[in-house]
């Protein structure tokens, strides 16, 4: 049986798939582990600089216990691992879902809106370290959730939901390091040979959109779908969308190389 490895976004946790694992139990085994730092899973003790080889490394080990190709689905920051483990062990992996995957080392050596979109996210990562470094965690948690939600969205989270993300700040600041700092580029995409569902939401910021689009252009086989009124959590706010064209791209058709179908997306949602 094919098993669904399932890879959260930054300050979640497997908890954020639920739904989705309850939607795929029934064809497959599922695994959704805590990326390091989360849930039951110990934070990281290295030294240097965190890479997204630091994160990938206990989920190498997983691949090889399931012992068989998976399918692989990450949103966000868990999109980024899971295009490092898919470029790193092509043959672990059948098919692979991005869901607003946050590989912002893409967009190095890229045109005027990779720049932009570069620039935007850099400035607010800048921003977010500033404010926990003074002792300021109530407004670096503001900082980033307003980033990727709206403004206001971290005024309207209640208390016990904000301190899960106060919390992830360490963390988190790993993670900015290792998405900004990977030394792979839009080449090294091309060894990725699965078949790519890349989701993205159409009201998503600059920075995620330019990311999508350099995977557009570099994945051999990639299908780019923009969800129509969603943001960078679609998984949570259009979880029934997010969830039928997971299960559509799991159970489609791929043979002998040929991709099975790929739909261009409206012009301005990409730019």
């Amino acid at each position: 049986m094919t098993a669904a490895v399932l890879l959260h976004a930054s300050a979640s946790s497997s908890a954020q798939w639920r739904s989705l694992a309850g939607a795929l139990a029934g064809s497959r085994e599922v695994a959704a582990p805590d990326l390091r730092g989360y849930g039951n899973t110990p934070r990281w003790a290295g030294v240097g600089p965190f890479r997204l080889a630091d994160e990938a490394a206990p989920l190498l080990a997983l691949l090889d216990r399931l012992d068989a190709p998976v399918d692989l689905i990450g949103h966000s920051y868990g999109g980024a691992v899971a295009l490092h483990l898919a470029r790193t062990r092509p043959q672990a992996v059948r098919k692979l879902v991005l869901i607003e995957p946050v590989a912002f080392h893409l967009l190095r050596d890229g045109d005027e809106a990779d720049a932009a979109g570069l620039k935007e996210f850099a400035g607010t990562a800048a921003a977010v370290r500033k404010a926990f470094a003074i002792g300021q965690q109530d407004e670096a948690g503001r900082i980033f959730i307003d980033y990727w939600n709206g403004e206001g969205a971290w005024s309207r989270l209640a208390p016990e939901k904000r301190a899960p993300v106060v919390a992830a700040l360490p963390k988190l600041a790993q993670e900015i390091e290792a998405v900004l700092g990977d030394p792979a580029g839009a080449r090294d995409m091309r060894r990725i040979h699965a078949p790519v569902l890349l989701l993205q939401g159409a009201e998503t910021r600059l920075s995620a959109r330019r990311v999508a689009q350099r995977l557009v252009r570099a994945l051999p086989c990639v299908s780019h779908r923009v969800v129509p009124g969603a943001g960078h959590m679609l998984p949570l706010t259009h979880r029934d969308e997010v969830n039928r064209r997971v299960l559509e791209h799991l159970a489609s058709p791929y043979e002998g190389g040929h991709w099975y179908g790929y739909g261009p997306t409206p012009a301005a949602a990409n730019t």
